[in-house]
């Protein structure tokens, strides 16, 4: 017989049910107490390795007597969580392989770093890993959208979480929703309930080695190919706040003085060039084009109006957004192709794009909910249309004035403008304003080496970008998102 404390009997495979006493990461965000360990006898043991192959039923008969070795001591250590949680823990070779909660067994990040296919895994940033470990919960914005799309997981599937360009496990969770409603949802809310992470107490308990680094199975997307990253402030549940930082006056010109301020969609994918201080024609192109696309889906597409041709949507819609003295070329563009710029917005889950007839391609579904649609705001004013398409014949007709948004620099904001030659008080454009913030990252090299999407956060960005309580948190931001704390 088994001793009765041993838990080995009945046990539900951790894919099905959350524990009801579940406490997030916080059961292991601080020290455990040990009540008992002891060495476990040869019975015990193939049975704890029977229900792990059950359990995991990926382990082959070679890998369980790898994980727990016949002639290898294995302990069996009985602890008290923080929070009261009672758990028991397998520990072989002064590593902790496995946890058990309520008669389901789970592996810590030691065992999944030795088989990281174990689990289906989700891929996050590196700095998201600190705060999980912290106890925080890992929410949908931060979860990496592969090109080869997501894991398909029902809710209550217990996962992995590994950081981008390394497939070794971090951490460990508990779906809240399938992989169906997470993309639905356009991946916002909670996703994973975290149980167990890399840098907790429970890998402390451990001989506290670090992951290895194993190669991803496909090559990490391209900013063209992945745009749909977020900054670590939206990947965790902690205290959100969504309050937007005003670091720049805005004056109108002749305006109503109610009107918002411009939120300005800057390319993700700009490539950094170290010989050049302002942005390329092919960037600058990248960024119209960008804002007049999400002008155009926000603010002129509705649902009556699909299916709608592509090439409508770009004569119709999106070139009526363009800026009065612009004009999108979509082939002096990185995309070169429409086809190839609503793929990437296809793949970015915002769009949906099928061809209803033979070699005519039509968008056929908006999210609207996307969070990138939903962030956007228009330009203050309006766009008009070019003047060649304007036929006025001798006649006169009125012409409305111009309303023109300035921004005032702050004495707060005057460190990221100042090596660009200007003022407190200065007043500037919303063009003005784009290019001066991209020309500072460029020429201190901030655009970071192994993500371009992505721009480091140095002191001045810091002290001029960043609230209080995201300074110590916060070390990257997104191009877009750099910009629109500007204004």
């Amino acid at each position: 017989m088994l001793p009765a404390d041993t838990g080995f009997s009945a046990r539900t495979p951790p894919c099905l049910l959350l524990p009801s006493s579940y406490q997030s990461s916080a059961m292991f965000a601080k020290a455990f107490k040990v009540k008992s360990n002891t060495v476990m006898k040869g019975s015990d043991r193939r049975k704890l390795r029977a229900d792990v192959g059950t359990t995991f039923p990926g382990l082959s008969t070679e890998n369980l007597a790898e994980l727990m070795p016949s002639k290898e001591e294995l302990n069996i250590v009985k602890v008290y969580a923080h929070k009261g949680d009672s758990l028991t823990l397998y520990v072989h070779n002064k590593n902790p392989i496995l946890f058990e909660l309520e008669r389901k067994l789970y592996p810590t990040v030691y065992t999944l770093w030795r088989f990281p296919d174990l689990l289906p895994a989700f891929g996050t940033w590196p700095p998201v890993l600190e705060k999980m470990a912290g106890g925080a919960d890992l929410m949908l914005p931060g979860v990496v959208l592969p090109s080869t799309g997501l894991p398909g997981v029902e809710q209550g599937r217990l996962c992995a979480v590994t950081l981008v360009g390394n497939r070794a496990p971090v951490a460990i969770g508990v779906a809240t929703v399938s992989t169906r409603e997470m993309l639905a949802s356009g991946m916002k809310g909670k996703g994973f309930n975290i149980l167990h992470t890399y840098k907790d107490q429970l890998w402390a308990s451990g001989d506290k080695s670090g992951p290895p680094v194993i190669a991803p199975l496909e090559t990490e997307a391209s900013p063209e190919e992945d745009d749909e990253q977020h900054s670590p402030d939206l990947m965790l549940d902690t205290h959100e706040s969504e309050t937007q930082m005003k670091n720049l006056c805005l004056t109108d010109v002749a305006a109503d003085k109610n009107r918002e301020s411009e939120d300005i969609a800057v390319e993700e994918g700009i490539e950094t060039t170290k010989d050049s201080e302002n942005i390329s024609p092919q960037e600058a192109m990248d960024v119209l084009l960008n804002q007049c696309f999400f002008q155009a889906l926000k603010y002129k597409v509705k649902k009556s109006d699909l299916p709608l041709l592509t090439s409508s949507f770009l004569r119709n819609y999106l070139f009526s957004c363009c800026p009065e003295g612009e004009q999108v070329d979509i082939k002096k563009s990185s995309y070169k192709k429409l086809s190839k710029f609503l793929q990437v917005m296809q793949q970015r889950k915002i769009l949906q794009v099928k061809e209803l007839t033979k070699g005519v391609e039509s968008i056929v579904e908006v999210d609207w909910k996307h969070p990138d649609i939903r962030s956007f705001a228009a330009p203050v004013s309006e766009p008009t249309a070019s003047s060649e398409n304007i036929d006025v014949g001798t006649e006169d007709f009125y012409q409305p004035p111009e309303i023109i948004s300035l921004y005032g620099i702050s004495a707060k904001m005057m460190p990221l403008f100042q090596e660009s030659g200007q003022k407190k008080g200065n007043l500037l454009s919303q063009n003005d304003v784009r290019s001066m913030i991209i020309s500072y990252v460029k020429k201190n090299e901030l655009v970071h080496p192994e993500n371009k999407n992505f721009v480091t956060v140095n002191p001045v960005i810091c002290d001029c970008l960043l609230d209080k309580s995201e300074q110590h948190d916060i070390t990257l931001l997104k191009w877009d998102d750099l910009v629109t704390r500007s204004f």
